[in-house]
């Protein structure tokens, strides 16, 4: 039996959505910036001068922009997750039902529904809400230096 963990193109769409949306937005500000400067030019000079300083400014601006963004996504996390951990602590029983609850609707009987809740209950708690909640997990989690870094033009 292979235990290998299997590598799926999901776990890097945080970082391609923004490397793409980057590049695209390089990549036409940029020509329309050349473009626009070589039609009043009559020289090379102030067209690569002006296509450079176009690459920089928007590389900064959408890295700037997508860090922001992303952060933005990242503090609504935390702070799902801190009122989860509160949950968790004042009222047990409400959390373990409604975990049951949401397994119930992806099509377990309630009896298994409810030992999954248990068992990912004993396991980790916060985990089994974080993902199966709030839909929060390792690779969905906002990772905003990530994604500036992704979306600044190579």
């Amino acid at each position: 039996m292979n235990t290998q963990t299997e590598i799926h193109f999901i776990n890097r769409s945080g970082w391609l959505r923004a490397a793409v949306l980057g590049a695209n937005d390089g990549i036409l500000s940029t020509t329309s910036l050349a473009i626009g400067i070589a039609a009043a030019s009559d020289s090379r000079n102030p067209i690569v001068l002006a296509a450079l300083a176009g690459v920089v400014a928007g590389a900064l601006s959408m890295a700037a922009g997508e860090y922001v963004s992303v952060s933005s996504q990242s503090d609504i996390e935390i702070s799902d997750l801190e009122r989860e951990k509160k949950e968790l602590l004042e009222m047990p029983e409400d959390e373990l039902a409604e975990l049951t609850e949401i397994y119930i609707q992806r099509g377990l009987t309630a009896e298994l529904a409810k030992e999954v809740a248990l068992q990912l209950t004993a396991h980790n708690a916060l985990e089994a809400h974080a993902r199966d909640e709030l839909g929060i997990n390792e690779i969905t989690q906002a990772k905003p230096f990530q994604a500036a870094m992704a979306s600044v033009p190579a």
